[in-house]
């Protein structure tokens, strides 16, 4: 009953790790885009495209944690598994035992991060002040795009002001996105690791 259970949420959470891997794909494309405008921008008109380093750092970070969870979904987290791989070749019960106990560890590693980073997020977006008034500045005048337009000019932000600037609170949810997702799906790997665990390629060919 339990497993079925969890097999059903395991089910939600690959689907939402694919559909956030797509997302990240098209943050990658759009990168590209930008890269290669801000390459004809240079050699051509002789005017760069200005914030262009800002601009690829936060879409790195939007990109990295956004395609972290079907990474460990995959298996294609970069690790050196020769050992694991050496354990199993001999004794696969002992190799899948000890594959599971990586998982946990990584499991814990990753509850680590979200619980460092998730203060981290709520401080960030409560900068914005999109519920509550701000005890100095501009205040809510009911209108819901100049109410936004002025909250977002209120986050805490990283950049270069003047050239490029962007609120933390985005990418902050996307690190908590990324490491809650890739945590359950590190949890679902130990428990049920006849569904999300990979195969080695050698030992696909040898089946």
């Amino acid at each position: 009953m339990i497993v079925t259970f969890l097999r059903k949420i395991q089910s939600w959470i690959v689907a939402i790790a694919i559909l956030a891997n797509i997302c990240g794909a098209f943050v990658l494309l759009a990168l590209v885009v930008i890269m290669n405008i801000d390459v004809i921008s240079r050699g051509v008109f002789n005017a760069p495209f200005r914030g262009v380093v800002e601009v690829v750092i936060f879409s790195l970070v939007l990109i990295v944690f956004l395609q972290l969870p079907d990474v460990v979904r995959t298996g294609k987290l970069t690790r050196s598994d020769g050992f694991l791989s050496l354990i199993r070749s001999k004794n696969q019960k002992m190799g899948n035992g000890l594959s599971r106990l990586l998982d946990t560890i990584s499991f814990g590693f990753m509850c680590l991060i979200l619980w460092t980073v998730t203060p981290e997020f709520f401080e960030a977006f409560e900068s914005c002040h999109f519920f509550v008034p701000p005890e100095f500045g501009l205040q809510p005048t009911g209108d819901f795009w100049p109410d936004l337009k002025v909250a977002m000019a209120r986050c805490d932000y990283f950049g270069t002001p003047g050239i490029f600037t962007a609120p933390w609170w985005p990418v902050r949810l996307a690190i908590v996105f990324g490491t809650a997702l890739a945590a359950i799906l590190f949890f679902f790997k130990a428990v049920l690791a006849d569904d999300l665990r990979s195969v080695p390629q050698t030992e696909k060919a040898k089946s």
